[in-house]
Parts: structure tokens; C-alpha cells; sequence
């Protein structure tokens, strides 16, 4: 089972990853700003008999983490993400501050690292990490075989790719990655996006204009 939340005034899609037998999930990009926002997530997991036992980052831009810190704090967890992300993530504060966020530094959280092709155990749900740089360092896309999902985060939208244009941004390998871990998945597998509309491979494939 796979819910969002829309996060932020970015907008940005967290979504929770529940495995339905155990009871255990995975939060996603926890982008919560405000009090309410968090509220949102820690009922949604209370009120479902969930128990998270994982805070994963797709990337560490600071609208994916602006609620980092308190989501890892209230479930003592740390953050798993791959470490080509940890400078990213050791500047949020400082791009916060730039971009409308107010956030602690989150250096001092303790950190998980995952590699391309590793698999994720969620009670009896697997989650296969898939490396998708290019939008910037350390982008990392989620494969939810028995959902039939893909988490892209920032690498691939709705007719649409992420941004290249920031520091550690690359076009190519982008495009590479997208084609090297995405496209190679079936058609009716679902895109889940870092923000917008859900998609699926398939349509992605046929008619996203920067993957013809």
C-alpha cells in the first residue's frame, strides 16, 4: 500500500510505503514545513497501526527534506539515502534559508547508506533502489515490485524530467539513467513522482518528450 501527502509550498509528494502483513513502512521524502503538515503524517501512521521502520530521501533537495529532521527525531530512525546526496544534505539549512525554508541543520542526523541494485526489506514487501542521477548527486528511484510502482522522486515527471540546471546537475546521465532504470521497467508500472500527477511507464515511454 502506497499513500502521498503534498507537502510544502513546493508542493512535493511524500509518500508512506506500508507493508500490509507486518505493519511496518517506509516514509518517503518527509517534506512536512508546518505543524499541521507533520500532524498529517504522524496521524495518518498512528491512526493505520503502522510502525516505520525507515525515512528514505529519493535526493536531498530541501523541499524533500523539510521535515527530515523531526520525522527521523520522532521515530529515532536514520536517513537512508545514497551518499553521493551527503553534501546536499549537509547544505539544506543553508538553501532553506534561501528558498522560503526554515530548517536545523540536519549534518547531525545519523545516516544510511544504499547503492544501486540494493534491496530494501519492508516486512514482506521489497523495495529495489534504483540510482538515477543527473537532476543532482545521489538521486535514487524506489521499485515497488508487489505495488507496481515506481518512486522517480525528481528524476522523472508527468511528460516531463527534472531540472539539470542546479549545482551537480547533468542532462545526459539524467537521460541515461532514466533510460538504464526506468524505461527498462514494464509498461504498466506506475511513476510515482517527486511532485505532480502519477504516470506510468508506459505513457512515459511513448509520449514524454525528452525520452523519444
Amino acid at each position: 500500500m502506497i499513500t502521498s501527502f503534498e507537502h510544502n509550498h513546493y508542493q512535493v509528494n511524500c509518500y508512506v510505503v506500508a507493508d500490509e502483513a507486518s505493519r511496518q513502512c517506509a516514509i518517503i521524502d518527509p517534506a512536512c514545513e508546518t505543524a499541521p503538515e507533520l500532524a498529517e503524517l504522524e496521524n495518518y501512521v498512528a491512526q493505520s497501526g503502522l510502525t516505520p521502520v525507515m525515512v528514505l530521501l529519493t535526493h536531498a533537495h530541501i523541499d524533500h527534506v523539510a521535515g527530515l529532521r523531526q520525522v527521523c527525531e520522532r521515530y529515532s530512525l536514520p536517513v537512508t539515502m545514497h551518499p553521493d546526496g551527503n553534501r546536499l544534505l549537509r547544505q539544506a539549512d543553508a538553501y532553506g534559508s534561501i528558498m522560503g525554508f526554515s530548517v536545523k541543520p540536519l549534518d547531525v542526523l545519523e545516516q544510511r547508506y544504499i547503492a544501486d541494485g540494493d534491496v530494501l526489506t519492508l516486512g514482506q514487501t521489497l523495495i529495489e533502489c534504483r540510482f538515477t542521477p543527473g537532476h543532482c548527486p545521489g538521486s535514487m528511484s524506489f521499485f515497488i515490485k508487489d505495488e507496481n510502482a515506481v518512486i522517480t522522486g525528481d528524476a522523472l515527471f508527468h511528460f516531463s524530467i527534472g531540472r539539470t540546471d542546479l549545482p551537480g546537475g547533468n542532462y545526459d546521465l539524467l537521460i541515461q539513467s532514466l533510460h538504464d532504470k526506468i524505461l527498462t521497467l514494464d509498461d504498466d508500472v506506475r511513476v510515482l513522482p517527486g511532485h505532480g500527477i502519477a504516470s506510468t511507464v508506459g505513457k512515459e515511454r511513448r509520449y514524454n518528450p525528452y525520452l523519444q
